[in-house]
């Protein structure tokens, strides 16, 4: 049984493709590429020089093999780096290509160009413009602030009371938290992002922790804020800082979008997944608001999603982030008599640091 021809694997690929030999002669189009480039079919561009073939023009309206020369140059040269040109009808693709040699530093004997759609890099390119929105306008925010309030104070110090000036430098060190908490979650997205992200995991006290977090947030808010445990809860291994910060999200998070009472909730997780380590520990923060849709349930995780109730839309994101780091997972649901219910596990600590000195 003999294979597909290089036409049918050509065909099959989800890019386009161009072929050339040494002369500068079309041996190879596919059907993508010939659509793109504009040829009725791909048989009707064989046998046709390369540079007539590749309909490519960039933004000064200059063709890709007169840019880039394949056939002359540097004799060391193998590849032409991934580029931006346009199609016939405008559209954008990325381009790139492989220079075949005899022999090291020899002619080239064949020319194998890909073509690529753009669109992939044009979402990369929105989803760039929308970062730089969204720190923007959350950035412009609390700096006008503190410019404002510094400059009354550098204006008028002589005719303000203490009492003025203590308001306003409060404010400043308000506005400057803010800042520093965008900041670090910019930080965090870029960490987990790229992979590299950094954890100092340890035996730890969840509740001693989330206790402490309770409080803090308790004494920030008139809203209730309450906790409850189980006994015979279990140390998790994991990082305290980003623990901390997990939780702090979530009850914030639940303070700050729903209604009501806001339940802290600590119990054993006793299937917890990961290998090698004890039953884990899961932490449930509920309230008492609207709770959230489940269609909506898959994109409250994602970049930049705030439900149209303002903020950076990255706590989420980075709960979700930190909290997959450690091996758990986070699930949303309704509470039974309203309210959205979140909740993360955390694996307890493997057998064998628990057992050691």
């Amino acid at each position: 049984m003999s294979g597909p021809s290089v036409q049918e694997v050509v065909d099959a690929l989800p890019d386009g493709v161009v072929v050339a030999d040494g002369s500068g002669t079309v041996v190879v189009v596919s059907r993508l590429a010939a659509t793109w480039l504009g040829w009725d079919s791909a048989s009707e561009a064989l046998g046709r020089p390369v540079g007539e073939v590749l309909r490519l023009r960039n933004s000064d309206g200059a063709a890709w093999l007169a840019c880039n020369s394949p056939y002359v140059g540097i004799a060391t040269r193998t590849a032409v780096p991934e580029q931006s040109w346009s199609l016939p009808d405008g559209t954008e693709v990325l381009v790139t290509a492989r220079l075949h040699r005899d022999r090291p530093r020899g002619e080239v004997t064949r020319l194998a160009i890909s073509i690529r759609s753009g669109r992939g890099r044009a979402r990369l390119d929105r989803e760039r413009s929308d970062l730089v929105a969204t720190v923007a306008h959350e950035l412009r925010s609390p700096l006008t602030g503190v410019k404002g309030f510094v400059q009354a104070l550098l204006n008028r110090w002589d005719k303000l009371n203490d009492e003025q000036k203590k308001l306003m430098l409060t404010t400043v060190s308000a506005d400057a938290d803010r800042l520093s908490r965008l900041i670090a979650e910019l930080l965090d997205v870029a960490r987990i992002d790229t992979g590299r992200l950094q954890m100092h995991r340890r035996p730890t006290d969840a509740e001693v922790l989330v206790e402490r977090i309770v409080a803090s947030v308790a004494a920030g808010t008139k809203r209730p804020v309450r906790l409850e445990t189980v006994d015979g809860l279990v140390r998790i291994h994991a990082d305290p800082d980003k623990f901390t910060q997990v939780v702090t999200n979530l009850v914030e998070n639940a303070v700050r979008h729903g209604e009501g009472v806001v339940l802290v909730r600590l119990e054993a997780q006793d299937d917890f997944p990961e290998e090698g380590s004890r039953p884990g520990v899961r932490v449930t923060v509920r309230d008492e608001g609207e709770g959230i849709a489940p269609e909506l349930r898959r994109r409250v995780f994602t970049k930049f999603w705030t439900g149209g109730r303002g903020g950076s839309g990255l706590g989420l994101y980075i709960v979700h982030g930190l909290v997959r780091a450690h091996g758990g997972e986070v699930t949303i649901e309704d509470a039974v008599d309203g309210g959205a219910v979140l909740s993360c596990t955390w694996p307890g600590v493997p057998t064998e640091l628990a057992q050691a000195p």
